[in-house]
């Protein structure tokens, strides 16, 4: 936020007094009434203002005599101060006062325990499910980062805690984690991510719900909330990227793409960093992209993973060549919007791992959502 000030404008009259004396009439009954002395109005001059010293202090001027920078290059009518007469004292507008520093976030109090805990809420008239994880290094008084965690397809909340790569990287940060529970579709538990994997749920509610309803609870800093996953769980990820940069800063999919279906109606608020994982012997979202039909009833299109990094990086307004892959076999697109990245994790003869977070993490926590 700017902090604007703004400074006093400055009115000076010269008020003259006529010479002629002022006429009493007594009376035996009534208080002797004066006459006021007549007055010329004078024409007033703006003084021009100086800066001040800084943005937050605003100091009053002396009043100066115009010069002719100061003033319109029409005439200006002048009044000789009488002898006698006192001159009104300018006068000064007061200065409008400095907006208050924002205060700094009230945390929840008392300040959560550490652990994991099994937590449900109501997300329309349908009752939702997570793992909400604290580490032992959250205390509670500074608002710290979180990262909703998603599950793949058949598995829950619990699971994808236990086989996540992310809280022995994060929990030294004391950065809180939330591993949601998805509903039951034609092979088990998983999100709706559009033309797949289960019907007549609205996910994307509920991750934003689910944010909302951990920062009653923990202090989390809501700039800096992100969204990993796996499989379909990297598809949900994928799917607030999309339609939910409003909350998630940055997201970190593993062992998924875009799909061609839904990748049209990819329009995020802003330019959003993703940094994608996958593996090139992946047999259920296969590298190359194509058809997959491994949903019964729910067929779906992969882009690949090479062209749904090309896709963020139009979305992203990035150059159009990315780099040669780094040791970890990571290629990044240069110069994308907003200082936002893109970037695509390839292991080589790899499946569907749920991605590196020691590689990960450092790039996501360095991006938060500017207000």
């Amino acid at each position: 936020a700017v902090v604007n000030a703004g400074c006093g404008q400055v009115d000076i009259f010269a008020v003259t007094e006529a010479t002629q004396p002022t006429v009493t009439q007594p009376t035996a009954t009534q208080p002797t009434a004066t006459q006021p002395a007549a007055t010329q109005p004078i024409a007033t001059q703006p003084i021009a203002t100086q800066p001040t010293a800084s943005p937050t202090t605003v100091e009053p001027l002396t009043p100066t005599a115009p010069t002719s920078d100061d003033v319109d290059a029409s005439p200006v009518a002048t009044a000789e101060p009488p002898s006698s007469s006192p001159t009104v004292a300018p006068t000064v507008d007061a200065a409008p006062s400095t907006p208050p520093t924002p205060a700094a976030p009230t945390c929840p109090s008392p300040a959560m325990d550490p652990g994991d805990t099994s937590v449900t809420l109501q997300v329309g008239e349908v009752t939702r499910s997570y793992v909400l994880h604290i580490p032992d290094t959250y205390d509670g008084t500074t608002p710290v980062p979180m990262i909703v965690d998603f599950h793949g397809i058949g598995e829950s909340g619990w699971d994808q805690l236990s086989a996540s790569p992310y809280p022995p990287v994060t929990d030294p940060q004391a950065v809180v984690m939330a591993f949601p529970d998805g509903l039951m579709g034609p092979l088990g538990s998983a999100w709706n991510v559009g033309p797949c994997c289960v019907e007549d749920v609205d996910d994307l509610a509920f991750a934003k719900a689910l944010v909302d309803h951990v920062q009653q609870t923990a202090c989390i800093d809501v700039d800096r909330v992100y969204a990993v996953g796996v499989l379909t769980g990297g598809g949900m990820a994928y799917h607030l990227a999309c339609h939910a940069a409003d909350v998630f800063a940055a997201v970190a999919p593993a062992a998924f793409d875009l799909l061609e279906e839904t990748s049209p109606d990819c329009t995020p608020s802003r330019p959003i960093t993703v940094m994608a994982f996958r593996g090139t012997e992946d047999t259920r979202v296969p590298y190359e992209g194509g058809a997959s039909a491994v949903v019964p009833g729910m067929p779906v299109t992969f882009l690949g993973a090479e062209r749904s990094a090309q896709h963020w990086a139009v979305i992203n307004a990035c150059a159009d060549t990315p780099s040669a892959e780094d040791r970890n076999g990571c290629i990044r697109y240069p110069d994308c919007s907003m200082g936002v990245e893109v970037i695509l994790c390839t292991d080589h003869g790899g499946r569907e791992q749920p991605g590196a977070a020691d590689i990960a993490w450092p790039v996501l926590e360095r991006h938060a959502i500017e207000r």
